[in-house]
């Protein structure tokens, strides 16, 4: 189901899963084309979760996807206050689901707890950007032309304390680790639904330890 869901700046959408009360988790997708190749993975997880009988939603940041906003004005203050608006609107007790660069936009929301599959930090964003300006196909950055505020906040965002989960073979601390390929390095977009179950499953039981 689409539903609206109001900030400051103005109205964006966000799909919705699952019953409708109960804890709320809210998916901070990965920034930029990253949420392209991401979004399938997410969408697979929140249907998922949906099976366990866990409420989640997917919203459209502004200056990201469908948001009518253009990607020149992107924020970082807009992003985060954008998702925190989402799960106000959600309702219930929320958790974030934040995957790669998702992860720099729930620390200033108000959840019960943060989830993250391999957290991207601000620094590494700020790498791959200039890489897809220099060498990439398209103009900009990867097709998206960014303000120079907002390159210049990436080096000093943090990511707040989560649950961790990563790939296997991905050495970083992580608190659960699974098998599974790294979509985000994909030429398209893909999908890999065994590796979306165990990530609901875990994302389940872990709501379900956190609400006990």
């Amino acid at each position: 189901m689409i539903e609206p869901y109001d900030w400051a700046g103005g109205r964006e959408a966000m799909l919705r899963f699952g019953p409708g009360s109960g804890p709320v988790v809210v998916v901070a997708l990965p920034l930029f084309e990253e949420a392209n190749r991401m979004r399938a993975l997410a969408v697979a997880i929140l249907r998922g979760l949906a099976e366990h009988g866990i409420a989640g939603v997917l919203p459209e940041l502004p200056g990201t996807g469908e948001s009518l906003i253009p990607s020149e004005r992107i924020a970082l203050s807009d992003l985060r206050a954008g998702l925190a608006a989402a799960a106000r609107t959600a309702g219930g007790r929320a958790y974030s689901m934040a995957i790669r660069s998702g992860a720099l936009l729930d620390g200033s929301v108000a959840l019960r707890r943060r989830w993250h599959f391999a957290p991207q930090t601000g620094e590494e964003l700020l790498k791959a950007l200039r890489r897809l300006h220099r060498h990439g196909d398209l103009p900009g950055y990867g097709g998206h032309r960014l303000p120079d505020s907002f390159l210049e906040e990436l080096p000093d965002c943090h990511i707040e304390p989560a649950r961790t989960v990563r790939l296997d073979g991905d050495t970083r601390p992580a608190d659960h680790r699974v098998p599974g390929r790294p979509l985000w390095r994909d030429a398209t977009p893909d999908n890999d639904l065994a590796l979306a179950a165990l990530l609901a499953d875990d994302l389940a039981a872990w709501v379900r330890a956190c609400e006990a």
